[in-house]
């Protein structure tokens, strides 16, 4: 397999992740679909928001050498189940996704697994951290703080640099029908100044299908209705309690993106789990694909068991 690199021309992703397994997995009442293979420990990993698991292209096949890799589309996401919203928005929240998780691994033969999520992965990563701690071994979040952290802390700059946060929470069907008017011109042009346009095109192609199905916009707007009720619920009565995130925890940030420039995102961190280390990464939010290379070698230098600074081997 080759190393992770910028999309190749012909907008293929590097040698290995083609070889990975696609399919679908039901876990209970939602289906997954789910790319995984490779040999060694179990590795999760979670894509974000308005992606797939085809987020993962430039590094998954490269992270099938060391370990066995399963990559699923959450719910409500790409090629996965689509359940009906609920009036508290718990069908999407993070708990639900977690539980997907959780069930998906232990049908592929894994009680307990390392898991590394991107943007609203992240953040099913962390609630899974902290319901499960038994089935989490190490946790990597890329490019979030706490969803009940976001809310706390939200000011002007949050208002108008993360502003589809607040939009996207609209009741029904407000942002469904603005959305719908044009997804691919909001996905990929009103926000993120374009940036998923330059990322691998077989990765494109399979954001902008997925985004033209109503009911995939109807389900990214009840994540984040849900990231502004159940889920922040949940994490402002975790801290109440005081549960904490246990299992080791590596917290990686874009050294170009709004962590770096609002929050200590270490420091928040450590007000939630025991063992926290990291750092940024130079490059957006969409780390993966902006510094492959960079993100790569930490997640991998983690979870194979040392502890290696961001961006380093």
């Amino acid at each position: 397999m080759s190393t992770p690199a910028d999309a190749p021309s012909d907008g293929a992703f590097p040698d290995g992740f083609d070889e990975l397994r696609l399919s679908h997995v039901s876990v209970g009442e939602v289906s997954l679909r789910v790319r995984d293979g490779g040999s060694g420990p179990p590795l999760l990993l979670l894509h974000g928001y308005p992606e797939t698991h085809l987020a993962w292209g430039l590094v998954a096949g490269e992270l099938a050498r060391t370990f066995t890799v399963v990559a699923p589309d959450l719910r409500g996401y790409g090629d996965s189940s689509k359940p009906a919203a609920v009036p508290g928005h718990e069908s999407y929240g993070k708990r639900a996704m977690a539980e997907d998780c959780i069930a998906l691994m232990r049908g592929l033969g894994f009680d307990a697994f390392d898991v590394v999520g991107h943007d609203r992965g992240g953040r099913v990563a962390y609630r899974m951290a902290l319901d499960h701690p038994e089935v989490v071994r190490r946790l990597t979040v890329l490019d979030v703080i706490p969803t009940g952290e976001v809310w706390a802390r939200a000011d002007a700059r949050f208002a108008l640099g993360y502003w589809h946060w607040a939009f996207l929470a609209q009741p029904s069907p407000i942002p469904e029908r603005l959305i719908g008017r044009d997804p691919d011109f909001f996905l990929f042009d009103a926000e993120f100044g374009g940036a998923i346009r330059r990322f691998p095109p077989v990765a494109v192609a399979d954001y902008a299908r997925c985004a033209r199905d109503p009911a995939t916009v109807e389900a990214m707007c009840e994540d984040y209705r849900a990231g502004a009720t159940c889920d922040r619920r949940e994490d402002d009565e975790d801290r109440a309690a005081g549960r904490r995130i246990t299992c080791p925890t590596q917290v990686l940030w874009a050294g170009r993106g709004a962590l770096e420039a609002w929050y200590d995102t270490l420091a928040i961190w450590r007000e939630w789990a025991d063992d926290v280390t990291g750092g940024a990464i130079d490059c957006g939010h969409f780390m993966v694909e902006e510094s492959p290379h960079e993100t790569l070698s930490a997640i991998r230098g983690f979870h194979a068991g040392h502890r290696s600074p961001a961006g380093s081997a």
